[in-house]
């Protein structure tokens, strides 16, 4: 399974990403999601511990396109048709952690970053 989103947290990607400090490691929650702000915007942070690739975060736009709540970072994550998904708290869509796709509407997508953790603090990746 490719996740193109999530940093392997043993080896941080040593791309020419701009790298951005935005929380700390003890403020993730294993297999569970919470939200940090970043210029205006909130993130959705999710720790995925002792995946088959290791230790991953994700980051994914915590605002719902469907309702437009701010909403996302309360999903519970669960895997369909064979990918990392964080189901919506409200209408139940399925959001492909690697790259923001909707399982069920196509045409809904949420914004991903980059990731990873470098130390004990959780950076994301800007343009």
């Amino acid at each position: 399974m490719n996740l193109p989103n999530a940093q392997r947290v043993e080896s941080p990607s040593a791309c020419a990403t701009r790298w951005h400090p935005l929380c700390q490691r003890r403020d993730l929650v294993a297999h569970s999601g919470v939200v940090a702000w970043l210029d205006g915007e909130q993130v959705a942070l999710f720790h995925v511990p002792d995946s088959e690739t290791g230790d991953q975060v994700f980051a994914i736009d915590n605002k719902d396109p469907k309702s437009g709540a701010n909403v996302i970072g309360r999903g519970l994550i669960g895997q369909l048709r064979g990918d990392l998904v964080i189901a919506s708290p409200l209408y139940k869509q399925h959001f492909r952690l690697a790259d923001g796709s909707c399982v069920e509407y196509p045409e809904q997508r949420l914004r991903v970053w980059p990731v990873r953790l470098q130390g004990e603090q959780v950076e994301i990746g800007l343009d």
